[in-house]
């Protein structure tokens, strides 16, 4: 459209290049309104219908000639020989985006009812009710839904107390007994029912497993949610599972194929966002199911009431799926403030435009370079989940650390099951960076240990290895490990195809004065060049937040004492030494003393002196 392209365009501006008439009078300051805040329609009007001329329009102004004035009303209008074509809808609702995009999987759904074939659908619980709707009317068969005879209280349904439970196996029951030939039984929470457990066959699941194969004849339509699992002897009973998880590129309508960006964003949705790019939207909506990206474009129709551009819709986009979430947020770091460091910089930018296609690559090429997941590793302190968090800023995406230790659970499949639902989330809010902090605790080498630990630890470490084989290049999402013991990680995730381990190691000489230049400007302590160069040389084998510290204790007096930050080089010299001193105890404690940090490293005695910052900036050698 020509306000996509020229955000600037003015409706006079455009009337000029291409004249048109109107069925009521416009006056010159409408003239200078940008185009995009209008939304035009296209009549054929009456003949009795008087038509107006733009203010200063002139008849063969409009046709390139001497202008020549015209009257304001035109009585005989001229002749409509054409409309617009819009592909963007009018209106939309949620019921109609998810029969749009969704259509083939509805139709084959259908296709197998019709056929006499039970079907088990895995999707979300939001496209529950459209889904059965369109799909039972489309094949023909008189459906019974299957509900609880009664109501459920405040938090019955999320926790499905017993009660509500027997009440919907025994509605279940009864359908499934008094089924036609032509009808199909549909049962909208299939997981609950059976439990929601990958464990051994629970009571729940063998009462549900007698009531379904009680009669093995009857159609049935089943849903269960991605994050949940049914134990296979019930999944055995369908004869047909079709997985609906991710919205389309493209879907099927009858003018032709349309990117998904056209067919599920009105008019005035597109029209309100200057530079509106229906293709370049897709990787930041492929995780959304059609209901949640309609909230989401309603959302920031309400954001941008008086319109704003592409950019401002993907950064709406952004903060609807942190807001909607429990655990992603927006990432607030960005590579500039982390000092040092630029070869990792650039190999994780590098890997960010080969996501974003910026490398020019043909689609095939492009699904299997693309990188699923980073290991970070290296000694503490040196800004392994920073540089996460500065992965996720460049990305444009939402950001979860998750400890890894909050992964584990002492009930059996539970483990199993957090890992699903944490990549599950990760795809509903692509473009995504799932961070596991302490990746060792999860992820590492497998036992052929009996104990139950060990068994626990393994099932963690199949499931990790079965999310990260089941990416689709569609939705994007980065998974990052971080850890002090590269060591242990289990093998079968070091393979290049799953995980890319990158060294975050001590910083160098230039590191140190660059993160010593970003802190001492985030704290608001004034600094010269050569105090930097002898900051750096003598913080040798310290790591990032050890630097950190020197400037956070400095900013902390001075609040304290409630004076100006500090300037006396002296004083950041005590800071330096004391933080030198620590240190070295620390590690005569650990009897690991020459190991991390030789005594004497950076030159002298490790003390409080001030006179411990080296007069030369010279780089001693890495351990």
């Amino acid at each position: 459209m020509a306000q996509d392209r020229e955000p600037e365009l003015t409706l006079g501006q455009a009337l000029a290049d291409t004249p048109a008439l109107s069925t009521a009078p416009l006056s010159p300051e409408m003239l200078e309104i940008p185009l995009h805040r209008f939304s035009l329609t296209f009549p054929a009007p009456a003949a009795e219908t008087p038509l107006y001329w733009p203010p200063g329009m002139t008849v063969a102004g409009a046709q390139g000639g001497a202008p020549a004035p015209v009257p304001d009303a035109v009585v005989e209008p001229p002749r409509v020989t054409a409309q617009v074509d819009s592909r963007h809808p009018k209106r939309i609702d949620e019921a109609e985006a998810v029969k749009i995009a969704h259509k083939p999987d509805i139709e084959k759904a259908a296709q197998y009812l019709d056929a006499g074939l039970s079907v088990v659908v895995q999707c979300e619980k939001l496209l529950v009710e459209y889904l059965a709707k369109e799909i039972t009317t489309r094949s023909g068969r008189k459906p019974t839904i299957v509900r609880p005879e009664t109501t459920a209280g405040p938090g019955e349904f999320g926790g499905m107390q017993a009660g509500r439970r027997q009440q919907s196996l025994h509605a279940l029951q009864e359908a499934v007994r008094h089924a036609k030939e032509n009808d199909v039984v549909v049962v909208p929470h299939l997981d609950l029912l059976a439990g929601g457990s990958d464990a051994a066959l629970n009571s729940e699941a063998r009462e549900l497993t007698d009531v379904l194969y009680d009669r093995s004849s009857c159609v049935l339509l089943a849903f269960v949610d991605p994050s949940l699992v049914i134990p296979e002897v019930l999944a055995n009973r369908f004869a047909v599972r079709i997985s609906i998880d991710i919205l389309p590129r493209e879907v099927r309508r009858d003018d032709g194929r349309a990117p998904v960006g056209t067919a599920l964003v009105t008019e005035s949705e597109a029209a309100m966002f200057s530079g509106f790019d229906e293709v370049g939207l897709y990787k930041h909506i492929a995780g959304m199911n059609a209901v949640r990206f309609r909230h989401a474009m309603r959302y920031a129709q309400h954001q941008h009431r008086d319109g704003g551009t592409f950019t401002d819709l993907l950064d709406e986009l952004r903060i609807f799926k942190a807001t909607t979430s429990n655990d992603f947020d927006l990432p607030d770091v960005t590579f500039d403030q982390i000092g040092g460091y630029q070869p990792v910089k650039d190999e994780l930018q590098h890997a960010i435009d080969l996501i974003n296609g910026g490398a020019g690559l043909p689609e095939h090429l492009h699904r299997e370079l693309i990188p699923r997941g980073f290991i970070f590793h290296g000694p503490p302190g040196t800004g392994k989940t920073l540089f996460a968090k500065a992965l996720a800023t460049a990305f444009q995406a939402t950001i979860n650390v998750v400890s890894g230790p909050e992964v584990t659970d002492m009930y059996v499949g539970e483990s199993e099951r957090k890992v699903r639902e944490i990549f599950a989330e990760a795809r509903r809010n692509a473009p995504a960076v799932v961070v596991f902090d302490e990746f060792d605790s999860i992820a590492s080498r497998r036992s052929g240990r009996e104990d139950g630990g060990s068994r626990a630890g393994n099932a963690i470490v199949a499931q990790l290895l079965t999310e990260m084989d089941g990416f689709r290049p569609a939705v994007p999402v980065l998974i990052v490990g971080t850890t002090n013991r590269l060591d242990i990680i289990d093998e079968a995730l070091l393979r290049p195809s799953r995980f890319r381990p990158i060294r975050i190691d001590l910083p160098d000489l230039e590191a140190r004065r660059r993160i010593a230049e970003v802190h001492a400007a985030h704290f608001g302590i004034p600094v010269t060049e050569a105090l930097l160069n002898r900051i750096a040389t003598a913080t040798n084998l310290m790591n990032g937040d050890d630097i950190r510290s020197i400037f956070t204790t400095a900013r902390g007096e001075a609040a304290v004492k409630r004076m100006d930050p500090v300037k006396d080089p002296y004083r950041l010299g005590q800071l330096v030494g004391r933080l030198r001193r620590t240190i070295q105890e620390r590690d005569a404690d650990r009897s690991q003393r020459s190991v991390r940090r030789p005594s004497n490293a950076g030159g002298g005695r490790a003390t409080g002196d001030p006179a411990m910052i080296p007069q030369t900036p010279e780089e001693p050698a890495q351990p």
